[in-house]
């Protein structure tokens, strides 16, 4: 009796062990520009070893991050529209809103440049240029971060891309990787964010054709789903995950991420958010 009571003492210590090491693990809705660039791939390793934290990674425009964790389905949110985010906050899906890094957007094109715009920095006159000569153009339109920077820069362009829109325009619903692909098909220009881009191996007849432009600017934020409004979310894990971005071994870590010399992320958190 006293064996069998030792064996299932033994049997349940060793399940609930196991329990416990499956639930140090978090869920983060992400925008693909964090998983197509290689940054996860950098971070999430070190960020483990620190902490023992598995971090599991659902890679989507920022829109449907966003609403991966409205519903609760994610732990941490880290995405890249400000005005989206700051209004998850307000609408009580989110903690609080932690700005991490930035990098920018360029806008990429066919080497042959049927619109002209090749060397611009103006953001606004090369759209006009793309809009008025029909060039094609490749729009993600899946409620992204770049999805939403790129309709913000057609309407201070004067240009009601809705309206104007024709076979020239065209929508795919897909992530930064697939919108390069198919700008590469089509001959088309593209905006992206420039860390996909120079993770980006299929680059044979594209160039960047615009950059530099104070309105290019491209910000990422992170934020801790609200426990209050999901009891499931794992705060202490979700909050240490959100802690390590902003703090000063995670803003080094973003910030020696490179591909061939080149630096993709440039961190910027405020020292007064770190815990």
């Amino acid at each position: 009796m006293l064996k069998r009571l030792s064996l299932a003492l033994a049997l349940g210590l060793a399940l609930s062990a196991g329990a416990s090491a499956q639930d140090r693990s978090i869920v983060v809705a992400s925008t693909t520009s964090t998983q197509d660039s290689g940054l996860f791939n950098h971070l999430l390793p070190l960020f483990k070893a620190k902490s023992g934290i598995d971090v599991k990674v659902i890679a989507q425009g920022t829109g449907q991050a966003l609403d991966t964790g409205r519903r609760g389905d994610a732990d941490v949110v880290f995405v890249h529209a400000q005005p989206q985010e700051e209004k998850f906050v307000a609408d009580g899906f989110g903690v609080k809103r932690f700005g991490v890094m930035y990098n920018d957007f360029v806008l990429i094109g066919p080497a042959a440049d049927p619109a002209g715009v090749r060397g611009q920095k103006d953001i606004v006159a090369a759209l006009v240029a793309i809009q008025q000569k029909a060039a094609p153009f490749v729009s993600r339109g899946d409620k992204s971060g770049t999805h939403s920077a790129e309709l913000a820069l057609w309407k201070t362009a004067g240009v009601d891309i809705a309206a104007s829109k024709g076979t020239w325009y065209r929508e795919i619903g897909q992530g930064m990787g697939a919108a390069l692909n198919t700008a590469k098909a089509m001959g088309a220009y593209v905006l992206a964010d420039r860390g996909t881009w120079i993770s980006f191996k299929n680059k044979d007849g594209l160039v960047v054709a615009v950059e530099g432009d104070r309105k290019l600017f491209n910000q990422y934020g992170v934020i801790l789903v609200s426990p209050q409004k999901h009891p499931s979310v794992k705060k202490d894990l979700g909050q240490a995950f959100v802690d390590y971005l902003v703090s000063a071994e995670g803003q080094a870590a973003i910030a020696a991420y490179k591909i061939e010399g080149q630096q993709l992320f440039f961190p910027n958190a405020d020292p007064g958010q770190r815990s």
